[in-house]
């Protein structure tokens, strides 16, 4: 693995960033965690590479409150063109 952010994918909408950080701590330092509100997804970066993919290896396709958790690591981020669009009203 590469990088040190994972992407956690299916998660139950009610989880929250803390409960999250609690879960992923037990694999290292959690650097930061980000959910996506009203998606079902969320980011969790790690201080070094080899802990993200210690949580990976450990968690990907294990129950988490109710749902089985899909995690991979995170690709970067593409740069989007502009939406257009007419949003005056």
């Amino acid at each position: 693995m590469q990088g040190s952010k994972l992407y956690v994918g299916n998660l139950q909408y009610s989880v929250g960033d803390d409960q999250l950080r609690e879960l992923m701590a037990n694999y290292g330092e959690v650097k930061s965690v980000n959910i996506i509100e009203g998606k079902g997804f969320g980011f969790v970066e790690f201080e070094e590479p080899d802990q993200a993919e210690a949580a990976m290896e450990a968690l990907n396709g294990t129950d988490f409150a109710g749902r089985t958790l899909r995690i991979d690591e995170a690709r970067p981020r593409k740069n989007r063109p502009p939406r257009r669009g007419n949003y005056s009203r």
